[in-house]
């Protein structure tokens, strides 16, 4: 039985515990600062321990004795993390969508004697598995373009959007700069823009530019396509609305601000919808064709619990990384891209069961 220490218990945290704690495969143990989140999300049979990242000593000692760690922090927590798996030979995941907390653990991989797979969630994770695995069969690629939205069923308000997820993640998305592939060329481009509209399963939704969902896919297909985006799904309106705030009002300056704004305002909904869609066109066997990858997954309920589209696809993409690690499907030691990681050994993990049932 191997033996997992997930830090944060978030809603994302909680999930995975949950779903780890319950194959019966993995003895968890979820850590928080917060002792009242630790009690308000810790499952049957998984063991809670009051964690500060910030104690070095404190982080090695509760590493020590474990073969995984999952990170479920803010992204800003994760080098501490990565550095104490590092230290303790501890096997390193997390969620984070901020490239420099990327590009950090990679270099604390390359010294390590165990594994770092950081983006092993959602979006980055699932979705640049899924891009690439199709991007594999086609001997000339033209585009690949990934689009994800984690939505309210019903909305009601002006913005169409409810929290669903990660506050400082979502602002992170929305504020930092955007790995692209345009006309051959790599480049960053801004976020909130590349603005466009479409419709899918009779729905309108409109998608624009955000931070961190390529994963390591502009560096694996840099050469070799000519036009590769990540962008985010919402409701029409949204991204105008979202401009207001963050440009004219330049809360994008006042981060902090803008996540009490958003919390104190934006209810979170249990009743959410996971979108998720990759096509690819280019040439096979000298034809040019498109092939897509399109998913919608709805809020459900396991073993007597409920949980969110986001919870369930978020926390199910790691875990299925980390069975597949456990099994011996990835490797023990170094930097993982998830573009490593083959789609159908994924999607046919027993982790990744939510993203089959709509």
């Amino acid at each position: 039985m191997k033996k997992i220490i997930i830090i944060g218990a978030g809603k994302i945290g909680e999930t995975a515990a949950f779903l780890l704690q319950n194959s019966g495969d993995y003895q968890v143990t979820m850590a928080d600062y917060n002792p009242a989140m630790l009690e308000a999300h810790l499952s049957p049979g998984v063991t809670g321990l009051q964690l500060d990242v910030n104690d070095e000593a404190a982080l090695n000692a509760a590493l020590q004795q474990q073969d995984m760690v999952l990170s479920a922090c803010p992204y800003f927590l994760n080098v501490k993390i990565a550095t104490a798996a590092a230290a303790t030979n501890t096997h390193y995941f997390d969620l984070t969508e901020d490239v420099a907390t990327t590009n950090a653990i990679r270099d604390i991989a390359a010294k390590a004697g165990v594994s770092f797979m950081p983006q092993s969630g959602l979006a980055p994770g699932f979705i640049s598995i899924a891009a690439h695995d199709i991007a594999r069969e086609f001997e000339q690629l033209d585009s690949v373009r990934l689009r994800v939205g984690a939505l309210p069923q019903f909305p009601t308000n002006s913005l169409m959007y409810n929290l669903t997820w990660s506050t400082d993640g979502l602002i992170n998305e929305y504020c930092n700069p955007c790995d692209a592939i345009d006309e051959g060329q790599r480049k960053e481009v801004m976020p909130m823009e590349g603005l466009e509209k479409f419709a899918l399963d009779g729905v309108e939704y409109e998608a624009f530019n955000t931070s961190g969902g390529l994963g390591a896919l502009a560096e694996i297909l840099d050469g070799r396509v000519s036009s590769l985006n990540y962008k985010t799904v919402r409701y029409p309106g949204h991204c105008q609305l979202m401009k207001i705030l963050l440009n004219e009002l330049k809360l994008n300056k006042k981060r902090q601000v803008l996540k009490e704004i958003m919390e104190d305002s934006i209810p979170f909904t249990p009743q959410d919808v996971v979108l998720v869609f990759v096509s690819v066109a280019g040439k096979i066997d000298g034809r040019y064709v498109q092939r897509s990858y399109s998913r919608k997954i709805y809020n459900q309920e396991v073993n007597g619990r409920d949980f969110t589209a986001i919870q369930l696809t978020t926390a199910g993409a790691a875990c299925a990384v980390i069975d597949l690690h456990a099994n011996g499907k990835l490797p023990a030691k170094g930097f993982i891209r998830q573009e490593d990681v083959y789609f159908q050994d994924l999607i046919n993990n027993r982790f990744a069961i939510y993203y089959n049932r709509n």
